[in-house]
């Protein structure tokens, strides 16, 4: 099986164990995707959906969070770690996206890197999830995943999305992205895997 055919097949394959590819961060605005993005960084995302009501109802405007008390943001992430640079981000990039960006979240990666506490990874997935742009996002999950199913060979997030971008069709990738995460919560672990149970298995480099 040469190397597109397999990547094709694991295309359909997830696509077809996870109809629903979507975000598991929960937001009803852009900027609240944004934030909560932040707030996952080295946090799961079941935690950060338990913070976010709390933080989105008390302030639930840009211009509210751009004014807020720093230490009051503390307060209410602090469950989430790194509380204190995660507040001072959030209220930094309140403050820009009013003052640069007319309250509109950037469309662009570059404007985007602007804000504060924003890296590649959280810029894809404004990218793909608001803007249905082709986006890849490398978390801990795409990078085990996509390693271990021998798509690449590197552990540096910027040299998969790189890689990535090259082999993946671009209406696709998000989409795929979302997919990795869901099958590395529920099958693909990262101390036990599953194989047992995978859709993946009869194209896993181990058998191939």
């Amino acid at each position: 099986m040469d190397f597109s055919t397999r990547i094709d097949r694991i295309i359909k394959a997830l696509e077809n164990a996870y109809p629903v590819a979507e975000c598991s961060l929960n937001y009803d605005k852009a900027y609240e995707l944004l934030f909560a993005a932040r707030l996952a960084a080295q946090c799961t995302d079941e935690r950060v959906n338990m913070v976010t009501p709390v933080l989105f109802g008390k302030y639930p405007t840009l211009e509210a969070l751009a004014s807020a008390d720093t230490q009051d943001i503390e307060k209410i992430i602090h469950s989430c770690g790194f509380f204190r640079s995660k507040a001072r981000d959030i209220i930094l990039a309140s403050q820009m996206l009013i003052n640069e960006f007319e309250s509109r979240m950037p469309d662009n990666m570059e404007d985007l890197l602007r804000l504060p506490g924003v890296g590649r990874k959280t810029a894809n997935l404004i990218l793909g999830d608001i803007y249905k742009k082709p986006a890849v996002v490398v978390d801990t999950h795409c990078i085990r995943l996509s390693n271990r199913l021998g798509l690449v060979k590197s552990k540096d997030p910027a040299k998969i999305e790189i890689a990535l971008r090259e082999i993946l069709p671009p209406e696709k990738s998000s989409d795929f992205c979302h997919r990795l995460v869901l099958h590395g919560r529920a099958v693909c672990e990262a101390r036990s895997p599953k194989c047992g149970e995978c859709s993946l298995y009869n194209l896993c480099p181990k058998l191939i």
